[in-house]
């Protein structure tokens, strides 16, 4: 039976059961109105008169209608005796919809379920899969331990199942069977063991869980799944993969030694108090030897990379902690972009991300800093959202969003203490703060400014003086607490104005907060001590006002430095450095951000999340010091190196051609050979050409060189990436140089070449893929693709420098769409400079470059003057590696220099290029599904007309016309400027005044990014 009938027949049958449920409301009371699938008696009694029918077709309506009530939420239970009675129906429809039933209530119904249990385990040997993984579902929902036998059985059986997927329910099974029963570990870990050699993607990710579940620790039974494991998780199912990522990010911390040794070796180079000078020599020593990356380590790095591509957050997010946990810090990087494009995604996915990039950027501050616009909020974002984005300060404290506000100024007080340059700048700006008019901005201000006067008090006399004034107005008690801790602390330096704060204090004491009154008595001691001709008696009311409070940490307080600072006979040995306890010289406050200790948790974890230890959290482990012994890895293939031995021809051809057979232990095999990659030497590039003896000198001097392949014959290594059988070897040839030529453009690149025995990593496509992309050409510089004349130049400029900030000299930038001429890969730009002052100005020319990583610049050269009034056109050429980010640099004079941005516009990323329409669709067929994105356009239908569109596009971007045969459609082809990828942009008209734009590209964010432009302009009138 197909999946899809498994769909509970919705297209056929769905009409009947909304008929069925009308005519059941009409009727029935009023009480049907409550809506369809409404719970009443009348109701479940005529569902309960179906299923006891004698027709198949009433049964089957009654059960779909049932199923309808459970997907609404709606409450089924009652119906259990009437469902359960027709599980063992002939009718493989009814019998599918029961055991969803029985899925869902099997748990509340205990009694009545186990009354069906012999039904179940006949299930268990039914033919169709569904009905045998639906019965282990049921059974395993069954929480009674008097079937645990049963149960034990049945998933025992299910695990060696020629189905895959019910191995996968039985691995399913397995977790709820361990909850119930604990005692029942050890079996399971063998029935774990066995499903994990389980070579189907359906198995993978399901036995994983399981394995996380029952037996984490068992390491051991992870070392020969490894590579299968890597090598599959591409093809797994999205949650499968990151139970895969997750499980896998411990086991490399387990077994493999710290990529980052180099770097901390670079950064701490304190000696320990303990450690001798030989101790340290060797420990430098260590350090000194080169690191090499083991195989596998890089293996799992690099098959993940594919997966940050991936539709699912959850997925991303694992690939990138997994990058972070165990990458070198060199290359982590990497994740920061595909992290970003999460943050397009719901709140709750962005609320999640934000706090991981948080934490990732308090280690590494520079690693999001090309994407500082994507942290930019919104009015649109809640406030959990606008807390974690705080980053145009000034701007953001205007928000209507109170606790927004206060955590954007709390988070300028962190920059200003852990950016010095800009301290002074973020104290003005929070000085300003406190003329707002909203309460609570002005009380958070106070608060921040007060620690960050504490790091530099005696420069700023004249804020603490403003602030003094404020304490007439505020009235929260945090900020009034904090203004009179700061003229306690200063009180010296403004001997005019404090005693006149503790005289107006003195006056409301009893009415303010007990926190304000604390500082108050603080106030008065410490002028007291300083100032006491003045403020004797005023404290001494203060004394006797606390001495009556009714908060006892008041009177405590009170009596405290009563005792302290007005010597009597009483008085302990502490009077006499009274002045040194109060006026004692305080550290100043660290302000940290509130996610600076969540690095101890795994990065996209519960427990990251809440910043505590969660139920079920595994933490990851140290680094080990020496790598465990990576043969443990390997996998013995004597069998099935003998399918492999040479045979006869007809052995050989159906080898090639068969999927789930030979091709499977072609994986196992390519298991073993992934082992000789760290041991046997053996270039694996040649051996793909060595499957005829002595056909080269080089094939021949290969196959003595490897070991095991000379035992066995015509052994396939891990790294060929398909079999060619020995008959069509000479035929197949000459054709399979540039095969292999574009396959490996899927490939992933390496980051850092390892220097180990092996010369190619594991291969990230299968056997059936590959045969797919047979005669695929994956290259888009065809004869037939040229660049041509752009079909229109757009004049807008736009302005680099206005003459006021640039104290007269103007400069004005446009795109001229043509060829640079410094550079294959550059973006021609056009500056034209104005002098507006009626001095000549001198040296003109480009100073400091503050570029993105890739970034590059062909500047022009220094003009020596420019005359009053006068004007100048230069060129220049930037490589905006196909992105939009901005290129900032400095324009400068003899006697300034001005900071500057060309940000180019996504259109201007863009050559035209000519094709025919045949090739446009052929190259259109190569780039669909992740790689196409689209966008419905209404407008007025004298906007669509062929003219109007092409002005309308070309004036967007720089795109060539496409020659096309019909009326309705109009095409545009282009490529990037920097790699050459081709954008391919298509309007087709459809009904009424509607249109459908689609933009085909592996630059996937440039194609969204020209969507989003060209939407609006199409549209438009």
């Amino acid at each position: 039976m197909s999946s899809n009938s498994f769909a509970y027949n919705e297209q056929s049958g769905g009409g009947e059961a909304t008929e069925l449920g009308q005519e059941a409301t009409s009727t029935i009371s009023p009480s049907g109105a409550f809506g369809l699938f409404s719970s009443d008696l009348k109701k479940n009694e005529d569902l309960k008169q179906m299923l006891e029918s004698n027709k198949d077709s009433a049964k089957l309506d009654a059960m779909k209608r049932i199923v309808g009530m459970i997907a609404k939420g709606k409450n089924a239970s009652e119906l259990f005796p009437a469902v359960v009675k027709n599980v063992a129906s002939k009718n493989i429809e009814i019998k599918k919809l029961v055991y969803v039933y029985l899925v869902r209530y099997a748990e509340e119904q205990q009694d009545l379920a186990l009354l069906s249990i012999s039904t179940f385990q006949r299930a268990l040997k039914d033919p169709n899969q569904l009905i045998r993984a639906s019965a282990l579902r049921v059974l395993s929902s069954i929480r009674v331990p008097i079937i645990v036998p049963i149960m034990m059985l049945a998933i025992k059986e299910a695990s060696a199942d020629l189905s895959p997927y019910v191995r996968k329910n039985a691995a399913h099974a397995i977790q709820k069977l361990y909850s119930l029963d604990p005692e029942q570990k050890e079996m399971l870990i063998e029935v774990i063991e066995k499903l994990l050699k389980d070579k189907s993607t359906l198995v993978a990710g399901s036995v994983v869980m399981a394995f996380e579940e029952v037996c984490p620790d068992r390491i051991d039974l992870i070392h020969k799944n490894y590579r299968k494991l890597c090598n599959l998780l591409v093809d797994v199912e999205e949650w499968g993969q990151v139970v895969i990522i997750h499980m896998l990010t411990r086991y490399a911390r387990t077994q493999f030694v710290s990529p980052w040794k180099e770097d901390d070796g670079l950064e701490d180079n304190e000696k320990n108090f303990y450690e001798s000078d030989d101790e340290q020599k060797e420990k430098t020593d260590k350090r000194k030897k080169t690191y090499a990356m083991d195989p596998d380590h890089r293996l799992l790095i690099r098959n993940t990379k594919p997966l940050l591509q991936s539709r699912n957050a959850a997925v991303v997010m694992a690939v990138a902690q997994l990058y972070w946990h165990i990458a070198p810090k060199s290359e982590t990087g990497i994740i920061s972009k595909s992290v970003v494009r999460l943050l397009r995604s719901n709140r709750e996915v962005q609320y999640i991300v934000l706090q991981n990039i948080a934490t990732m950027s308090i280690q590494r501050k520079g690693m999001f800093e090309p994407y500082l616009k994507s942290f930019y909020v919104r009015s649109t974002d809640p406030t959990m959202i606008k807390t974690l984005k705080c980053y145009n300060f000034l701007t953001y404290v205007k928000s209507q969003d109170k606790q927004f506000a206060a955590a954007t100024i709390q988070t300028i007080g962190r920059c200003a203490t852990n950016i010095s340059e800009v301290t002074d700048t973020c104290l003005n700006g929070l000085v300003c703060l406190l003329s707002n008019r909203d309460e609570i901005v002005v009380a958070e201000s106070v608060v921040v400014i007060k620690k960050l006067l504490q790091m530099q008090p005696a420069q700023h006399g004249e804020i603490i003086k403003h602030m003094a004034k404020l304490l007439d107005s505020i009235t929260v008690p945090v900020a009034r607490a904090s203004i009179l801790w700061l003229i306690g602390e200063n009180c010296e330096r403004v001997p005019k104005i404090a005693p006149d704060v503790l005289r107006k204090m003195a006056k409301s004491f009893t009415s303010e907060d007990d926190l304000v009154k604390l500082q108050i008595l603080n106030l008065g001691a410490k002028l007291y001590l300083t100032n006491s001709k003045q403020t004797k008696l005023l404290t001494q009311y203060i004394l006797n006002l606390g001495k009556y409070d009714q908060n006892y940490d008041i009177r405590d307080r009170t009596r405290f430095i009563r005792q302290l600072i007005v010597p009597n006979e009483k008085s302990g040995a502490l009077s006499k450095y009274a002045k040194k306890i109060f006026l004692a010289q305080k550290p100043a406050p660290l302000l940290e951000s509130p996610f600076k200790d969540r690095d101890h948790f795994q990065l996209g974890t519960l427990s990251h999340t809440l910043n505590a230890k969660a139920t079920g959290y595994l933490e990851l482990s140290n680094w080990p010091e020496v790598a465990p012994d990576p043969s443990v890895r390997n996998v013995e293939v004597i069998e099935l190196a003998k399918e492999w031995t040479p045979a006869g021809k007809a052995k050989k051809e159906n080898s090639a051609k068969k999927f789930y057979s030979e091709s499977e232990e072609e994986e196992d095999s390519s298991d073993s050979s992934s082992d000789s990659e760290s041991g046997s030497g053996s270039e694996s590039g040649e051996q793909g050409e060595s499957g005829e003896e002595g056909d080269s000198s080089e094939d021949s001097s290969e196959d003595s060189s490897s070991g095991q392949e000379s035992e066995s014959g015509k052994f396939p290594s891990k790294n060929i990436l398909w079999y060619i059988p020995q008959e069509k070897e000479k035929k197949t040839k000459q054709d399979r140089n540039p095969l292999t030529k574009d396959v490996s453009l899927l490939d992933l690149d390496d980051f850092n070449p390892v220097s180990t025995p092996v010369a190619l990593p594991t291969p990230a496509l299968s056997p059936s893929l590959i045969a797919d992309l047979e005669g695929l050409n994956l290259s888009t510089s065809s004869s037939v693709i040229s660049v041509s004349t752009p079909v229109f130049v757009p004049m807008k400029t736009h302005v680099l420098l206005h003459r006021m900030s640039g104290k007269g000299l103007a400069a004005n930038y446009y795109f001229p769409r043509q060829p640079c001429i410094f550079g294959d890969k550059m973006v021609s730009v056009q500056i034209t400079l104005n002098n507006t002052t009626d001095q000549k100005i001198e040296n003109i020319h480009i100073g400091e470059k503050k570029l993105p990583i890739g970034m590059q610049m062909h500047v022009f050269n220094p003009i020596d003057s420019l005359e009053p009034e006068g004007s100048i056109t230069v060129s220049m050429g930037i490589d905006f590696c196909d992105s939009t980010q901005t290129a900032s640099f400095q324009l400068c004079t003899k006697d300034d220099c001005f900071n500057v941005n060309i940000q180019p516009p996504v259109g201007e990323l863009l050559l035209p290029v000519a094709m025919s329409e045949k090739d446009f669709k052929k190259e259109q067929g190569k780039l669909t599904g992740m790689n196409e994105t689209s966008a419905v356009i209404i407008a007025a239908p004298q906007n669509f007309t062929p003219s109007t569109i092409l002005q309308k596009v070309v004036n967007v971007a720089n795109v060539g016309a496409v020659p096309s045969g019909q009326d309705n459609i109009q095409r545009f082809a282009a490529k990037t400027v920097h790699s050459g990828s081709l954008m391919l942009v298509t309007v087709e008209l459809k009904e009424g005044s509607t249109a459908q734009l689609i933009i085909n590209t592996e630059k996937t964010v440039i194609g969204s990014v020209l969507l989003r432009e060209l939407k609006p302009v199409l549209s438009q009138g």
